[in-house]
Parts: C-alpha cells; structure tokens; sequence
C-alpha cells in the first residue's frame, strides 16, 4: 500500500474518532516510508507522493487539495500549536519538488494557489499565487518572457 493512502486512511479514522487505528497507521506510515503523515491534517484522497514520499513531513495544521503533487523530502512546518485557526493551505494541482521546504511564519497562515509548482529545493515563506512557479531560496516567482520580447523568425 501507497503512503498516501495510509495517511488519508489515518485521517478518516481520526475523523470517525478512531485515534488508536489513526495513530497505528501514522506509525506503520513512518516505519515503512519515513514519512510524517498526522492524522489531523486534512489530505485529499488522489494526492501523489512521489518515491514513496521518503522523508515527507507534514505539521498537522495542512491543508492539502486535489491531485497535488509531493515528491521526496518535503516539508510542510508551522510554528502554532495543534488545532490553531492558523493553516498552510495547498491547493489543487500543485506540485512540489523534491526537498522543497513550505515554512509559515509563527502563529500565520500560508497559502500555496491552485496549479502553483515549488521548485526542487525551494524555501517558501509566502504565499504563491493561483498558477505561479517559484523558485530559489528564499523562493521567487520565475520570470517568464513576456510576447513583445520573445524573437521573431
């Protein structure tokens, strides 16, 4: 069985007020993938942690949407307390690279838009608008070429 879906079920078990089988499968899901997958977060079912989401870590207080896109070694932090009205908010259709790092300042939100991409190795610390690619560290939207400036044949 797929990390992600070990984490969704540790999700809906936690929901159903299940905590022990929520805490086993939070367990089984580091044992197995050395992945951080806590059951208070909300994850979609159709997330994709790519290489098995090898050292994901994820702060409980996350929010992640439709067919996003995890790859290995990413972290989601925050520095608020479990069940704090403060969330860093995933989108759908995001994907993020390999090693990138989502951090929210203390006690603030974070909101990563809908069809954004973190690059490999990002440090992101704002948020990222619907669309927009980011890159470095700390992380920067990527310029893109504008139709004037683009050569002609």
């Amino acid at each position: 069985m797929r990390p992600e879906k070990i984490g969704w079920w540790s999700c809906r078990a936690y929901k159903r007020r299940w905590k022990l089988l929520a805490r086993l499968l939070k367990a089984l899901n580091f044992l197995l993938y050395k992945a951080v997958l806590p059951y208070e977060a909300e994850i979609s079912p159709d997330i994709e942690l790519c290489h098995y989401g090898i050292g994901v870590v994820i702060h409980p207080n996350v929010k992640i949407g439709r067919r996003v896109k995890i790859f290995h070694e990413v972290t989601l932090a925050m520095s608020t307390w479990i069940g704090s009205p403060y969330y860093i908010e995933i989108g759908d259709d995001v994907m993020i690279g390999a090693g990138a790092k989502i951090i929210a300042k203390p006690d603030r939100g974070l909101r990563i838009g809908n069809g954004a991409q973190i690059g490999a190795n990002a440090v992101v610390t704002q948020d990222v608008a619907d669309g927009e690619t980011v890159v470095g560290v700390p992380a920067r939207p990527l310029k893109t070429k504008s139709a004037h400036n683009e050569p002609t044949s």
